[in-house]
């Protein structure tokens, strides 16, 4: 698998001769950055591993006025070298480059504590250990490019960091981000960058976005030598026929026809508290002022020019320094932040294919473009898809998840005959689109509760315990008896052969009738009924009498003014 590294840290901390001593290549190319000792633009070379493979390597400036460089050039790498000077030990930019790593997503490299020859072993030791809690997750790697120590070992080091890169995942149409471009005499424009996804051959025919232009490439090459193809991963170059050098531009990117939207807005899901209305927005090589509009740990950037983005890719914002960065949840959405066409989003849920992401309708290659669909998942369309309430579901996946709710469902009846019904939210995740799939599984809804087709609450072993309590209520009468079995009480009220009253007692249908007539043949009378006449007329005791006229509030018979009970307009019948 083709694998880019990239450097990262702060100034004058030996990136550039750490790279030289790695590659044997000098990346500070441009005659300023020879002559001040200062890397101002991005270095390539390949870097060879002991074990025979070849990466890419980016060189990264580590001034802080050059951060737009270092995002460009870390960008669509894979792991990191971050390079910290035995000597100083980690500095502003060690840090900040640190974070744009994390932002970027970037989790996999190796730090080189560098000028292990200028300090001595104390101080060495504890740079490395400064590191080691900086970098916790990295191994650490003493190394002086000057006299070669170390650097062995840090080939090595970085062997076993790219044999924990994970794949790229799902194959994309062919994206390469530019962030360099040059004229060859008897070659014409190049560009060079990274290349995210997919491939490149001489012959293809890409467009040139956001220029909106078609191009031809001629021929290509990885680290000055030619190849039939390059893959994603790679450091490309690719010469570019017909198209004159002013026409390309750092940030640009060369995309198979019709596979990228040009984006002018980016909904993310958005890392970073103080994030200010107005940022730079740092994506691929590009650098593009837009407005901020956030709710919540969601934003829409509001670019000033467009971009090439896709969804899924990662951004760095700044202000003056780096403030925060996201994920693109969709490149192309409508102006309004909709939180649960976010969420949707957020999860990347293969289970909800699509929920319409616009008013506009949609089509398979639309959301493929937008990178809603991964190729291949919609090879027919939105046509075979189960939908309900304008969401759509793959078949396979309805099945598997009625499958799973039957299962739960049967698991409820053999454990709780009583109440074998479960709510929705019990079943199925907390997503904006489980009220739409509910529709499309064989259950039944009753009363808010989902249960098996033709099941329904039943006394099962419970009968001879239900039995005893129908008697000893008859027995009690209007004072009630206690039931120690609530969630038997709560099917019998269901069935309407007794009514429970609050702490923990019960009265049968019977003596339930029989109170509440004498309530309202004393309210027709008198108007009201006081707690201590109620209790006079049943002549049962106060805690019963109570219960019962709280029970009679909750029903909607009576409501209390002060120390009476009044009936409500419709009570009496």
């Amino acid at each position: 698998m083709p694998l880019t590294v990239g450097t990262a840290g702060h100034v004058d901390h030996g990136k550039t001769w750490l790279v030289r001593a790695l590659t044997g290549k000098d990346t500070d190319r441009l005659p300023e950055e020879q002559a001040r000792g200062l890397s101002i633009d991005l270095g390539y070379a390949p870097l060879d591993l002991p074990d025979g493979r070849r990466l890419s390597l980016i060189d990264v400036p580590g001034h802080e006025r050059f951060v737009r460089q270092m995002v460009a050039g870390a960008s669509g790498i894979d792991l990191y070298v971050l390079v910290v000077d035995a000597g100083e030990g980690p500095r502003p930019q060690t840090h900040e480059h640190l974070e744009i790593l994390r932002l970027l997503g970037v989790t996999r490299g190796v730090v080189a504590v560098t000028k292990a020859d200028a300090v001595g072993d104390e101080r060495l030791a504890a740079a490395v250990a400064e590191t080691r809690e900086l970098a916790p997750h990295s191994e650490v790697v003493a190394v002086s490019a000057k006299t070669g120590r170390g650097v062995a070992a840090l080939l090595a080091a970085i062997a076993r960091a790219a044999d924990e890169v994970a794949p790229r995942g799902e194959e994309r149409p062919t994206r390469l981000w530019i962030d360099r471009a040059f004229t060859i005499a008897g070659v014409g424009t190049v560009a060079t960058g990274t290349l995210w996804s997919g491939s490149v051959g001489a012959g293809d025919v890409l467009r040139l976005e956001p220029r909106g232009r078609e191009v031809r490439v001629r021929s290509v090459e990885v680290h000055d030598v030619r190849v039939e193809r390059a893959e994603a991963g790679q450091r490309v170059a690719v010469s570019l026929r017909g198209v004159d050098r002013e026409d390309v531009r750092r940030g640009d990117a060369l995309v198979a026809a019709g596979s990228y939207p040009l984006s002018y807005r980016l909904d993310l899901l958005v890392e970073g508290d103080e994030i200010p209305a107005a940022v730079e927005v740092l994506v691929g090589t590009a650098a593009v002022p837009a407005r901020v509009v956030r709710r919540d740990n969601y934003a829409q950037l509001r670019l000033s020019e467009a971009v090439v983005a896709a969804r899924g890719d990662r951004v760095v914002l700044r202000a003056g320094r780096t403030v925060g960065g996201g994920r693109v949840l969709d490149p192309a959405p409508p102006r309004g932040l909709d939180r649960e066409r976010l969420e949707l989003l957020r999860g990347g849920d293969p289970v909800s294919i699509v929920r319409a992401l616009t008013r506009e309708p949609q089509t398979a290659d639309s959301l493929r473009r937008r990178g809603i669909l991964a190729p291949g998942e919609l090879a027919e369309g939105l046509e075979g898809l189960a939908h309900s309430n304008n969401w759509y579901f793959r078949p396979e996946w309805v099945a598997e998840l009625e499958a799973s709710v039957r299962a739960r469902l049967e698991a409820r009846l053999e454990a709780d005959p009583l109440d074998p019904g479960l709510f929705p939210s019990e079943l199925l995740p907390a997503r904006p689109w489980a009220p739409a799939v509910l529709p499309l599984l064989a259950v039944e809804r009753r009363d808010g509760k989902v249960y098996l087709p033709g099941s329904a609450p039943g006394l099962g072993a419970h009968a001879e315990a239900a039995a005893r309590l129908e008697t000893d209520l008859e027995q009690a009468g209007i004072a009630g008896a206690r039931v120690a079995d609530a969630q038997l009480a709560r099917h019998l009220e269901r069935e309407g052969r007794l009514v429970r009253l609050g702490d923990g007692l019960a009265v049968s249908t019977v003596a339930y009738e029989h109170a509440r007539r004498v309530l309202l043949d004393e309210c027709g009378l008198a108007g009201s009924i006081t707690l201590a006449r109620f209790r006079d007329l049943l002549g049962i005791s106060r805690k019963p009498a109570q219960l019962l006229l709280e029970r009679f509030d909750a029903d909607g018979v009576t409501r209390r003014v002060g120390d009476e009970r009044v009936l409500r307009r419709g009570a009496r019948g």
